[in-house]
């Protein structure tokens, strides 16, 4: 542990601005017990009862009081951080907020107490053996949980519920591990240990466990981060009232001139519990006017950030020249939605069809629909969660980062190269054995028992201070 990983620090736990109450939290660090009775004394003039709430007038340097609430002692081990913590829990103002952190800073000047950096709390959480880091991870994506859905799947992370089964997929690479190396290390006793012990077979229970496992956690990516869907296509097709259909309101200016829409448009909407972010763009066209240039430049822009591309056609005329040559720019390998709007001025009603692939490896399908009367709405969204993946269950989803999903995947391919490895003959096993190390090795990225000390900095620094 680093040394500024032991200092004593401080912040306001509670958010910015002005509420009922507000949190200032201090850990004591390397100071201890010593720091934590100093501080009581000194903010509360009183030692307080572990884990008791005491109604104090927390004072400043002359005894005088700053604030009254409630005062809260929990000893190390058995707190948050797994260091002695206290926590004053007064009245929400700023400036009150402010004076007492003050005194706290002014009082632990002693013990080296400083202010916390962001996420500095649940670090030390983590680097006690408090949490490990998918649970910690947690704690901010339970925060920033954007819906129900999000915040229940953080909820289970938090508990621990990914990392138990990730552990559990450790154990199960670790024992094969052993079964292996010992067949390694003992070959002059012609037992064959993989053969008896069923070591191919113990290899494909952990690979489809570990496919479940990605298959969960490609859930709580999305629930996590949603997809960013893209509206393109001509002027005056209806984007800005598709955009107005999907959100459920009037949030794009909609009139019959073409166009009418001359920079980008964005709301984020939920399906499901995913959240969807939706970007109206500029028509795309052929122009000289030079606002308009700009916006359909920052389109194509945004077009090249989606993850799924709705390519808005009039109903009426189906895809014309100028639709194929916008088609045609489309990134490959992004899912494409054409979207048939206006089906209220034909006598065409809603109606899906999957296409074939027309722009490299991309995904096409049609939907018919009327932006305007709202009709086939639910065929659209049917369709955005089919793309995405996602299962009607969320019970046993737990929220996934990317770096989670780049890490299973990577102790999948390593998986898969020890199953080529196992077939090859006695003379691959040293590389069978290698294999299976460097997964459990990814796996253990997902918990922090294999982690680098930069990895750890980016993970905590996005944190709100004060947690």
């Amino acid at each position: 542990m680093l040394a500024i990983d032991s200092d004593p620090i401080v912040a306001i736990a509670t958010a910015p601005g002005r509420g009922g109450i507000g949190v200032v939290r201090i850990s004591c660090g390397r100071a201890g017990e010593t720091a934590a009775v100093a501080l009581m004394q000194a903010l509360c003039a009183q030692v307080l009862a572990s884990r008791h709430a005491s109604y104090v007038a927390f004072v400043d340097a002359g005894g005088n009081a700053l604030d009254r609430g409630i005062a809260l002692y929990f000893p190390a081990p058995q707190s948050y951080t797994g260091e002695h913590v206290i926590e004053l829990q007064g009245h929400g103002g700023p400036v009150v907020l402010q004076l007492v952190l003050q005194r706290c800073l002014e009082a632990g000047a002693t013990f080296g107490l400083r202010l916390a950096a962001p996420g500095e709390f649940t670090r030390r959480a983590f680097l006690n053996d408090k949490l490990d880091l998918a649970q910690a991870e947690a704690v901010a994506d339970l925060i920033e949980a954007s819906t129900e859905a999000a915040a229940r799947s953080a909820g289970r992370s938090l508990e621990g519920v990914f990392s138990k089964d990730i552990h559990a997929l450790v154990d199960e690479v670790i024992a094969l591990r052993m079964l292996v190396e010992a067949t390694l290390d003992f070959p002059e006793e012609e037992i064959d240990f993989l053969e008896a012990a069923d070591a191919r077979g113990k290899l494909a229970h952990i690979r489809e466990r570990l496919a479940r496992v990605l298959g969960e956690a490609r859930q709580g990516a999305l629930l996590r981060e949603g997809l960013t869907v893209v509206l393109a296509g001509q002027p005056n097709v209806g984007k800005s009232s598709l955009l107005n259909a999907l959100a459920g309101a009037e949030l794009a200016i909609v009139t019959p001139v073409a166009g009418t829409t001359r920079d980008k448009v964005a709301q984020t909407i939920q399906i499901e519990g995913i959240p969807l972010h939706v970007i109206d763009t500029a028509g795309l066209r052929d122009t000289e006017d030079e606002v308009e240039k700009i916006g359909i430049a920052r389109s194509w822009d945004e077009i090249e950030k989606a993850d799924v591309v709705l390519h808005l056609l009039d109903a009426r005329t189906g895809i014309t020249l100028e639709d194929e040559a916008i088609a045609k720019r489309f990134a490959a390998g992004v899912p494409i939605v054409r979207v048939l709007n206006k089906t209220d001025l034909t006598e065409l009603g809603p109606e899906v069809n999957r296409l074939s692939a027309i722009n490299g490896d991309s995904e096409v399908c049609e939907v018919r629909l009327s932006a305007k009367k709202s009709e086939g709405i639910d065929l659209l969204r049917a369709q955005l969660l089919r793309i995405a993946g996602w299962q009607a269950s969320t019970e046993s989803v737990y929220l996934a980062r990317e770096r989670h999903l780049i890490a299973l995947r990577g102790a999948q391919d390593h998986l898969a190269l020890a199953a080529e490895h196992s077939d090859a003959g006695n003379q691959s096993l040293d590389l069978f054995a290698e294999e299976l190390r460097l997964a459990q090795e990814e796996l253990n990225s997902i918990t922090g028992e294999f982690t680098s000390d930069d990895l750890l900095g980016v993970i905590f620094s996005r944190f709100c201070i004060g947690k």
